[in-house]
């Protein structure tokens, strides 16, 4: 942790200033009421027997300061343990970062801001942190504005298509990412799935489009029209289920 070292303190300095400080302050009280200065300055004790009294004085202030900033520090101490084992691992790294003071009032305004919602210990704000945002094509007009390839391969889909390309693409419309294979095959497929797509009387085959990832019905109109856009043949649009969930 970053503790500040208390260091052993220095006796209390016996300066000319401070003295002359002290004889004024004594001249000052006799002034203010002048028909009984005679009587004020019998009761005023000398300079000397001030010093002596200061470095007495100094010395028990300084044990109550240390004290009371040692009884700080523990209490603030049991706060920090107090945390789950993450949380408290977190808050020591960005302790010996922050631009806090290293006392104790410190450190126990530190966990309180941690504690109340005020400092997120993950987003500290004296550290940088870039803006994290998805990468979203606004306005998409094409289909290779909203989604880029990203792979591809030979697939032998159908007995009368044994080499037929498959593509890998993805993007984001604004939900999430999404990931599409697009495929050709024959148009009877005697299969029987939701499609949400434009027909075609007469064709031989069609574009096959699966979808991966979080996708409205929105968004799977929208991409099954930037698809079509580019294509002769009918385009067909489904989404895969993932991991057993509709």
């Amino acid at each position: 942790m970053r503790f500040r070292r208390w260091h052993r303190p220095e006796p209390y300095g016996d300066t000319s200033r401070k003295r002359a400080a002290f004889l004024r302050k004594r001249r000052l009280e006799r002034e203010a009421l002048p028909l009984f200065a005679e009587e004020i300055a019998a009761g005023q004790h000398g300079v000397d027997e001030e010093m002596a009294r200061r470095a007495l004085w100094w010395d028990e202030a300084e044990r109550e300061r240390r004290h009371q900033r040692a009884v700080w520090w523990r209490k603030g101490r049991v706060r920090l343990f107090a945390l789950p084992d993450r949380l408290r691992a977190r808050v020591r790294e960005i302790w010996r970062t922050c631009p806090y003071p290293a006392d104790p009032a410190s450190f126990a305004d530190f966990l309180h801001q941690i504690a109340v919602g005020k400092l997120d210990p993950w987003r500290p704000p004296w550290q940088f942190h870039p803006e994290r945002t998805a990468r979203i094509t606004r306005d998409r007009s094409t289909f290779g504005e909203a989604f880029r390839q990203i792979g591809g391969r030979k697939a032998g889909i159908d007995p009368s298509a044994p080499d037929v390309d498959e593509l890998l693409y993805c993007g984001n419309l604004g939900s999430g990412i999404l990931f599409l294979r697009s495929r050709l095959r024959p148009v009877d497929t005697g299969g029987n799935v939701h499609i949400v797509a434009r027909h075609h009387a007469n064709a031989a085959q069609r574009l096959e489009i699966e979808v991966r990832g979080a996708c409205s019905d929105a968004e799977l109109v929208l991409i099954e029209r930037l698809a079509q856009a580019t294509e002769t043949r009918p385009v067909v649009v489904q989404r895969v289920v993932m991991g057993g969930q509709p």
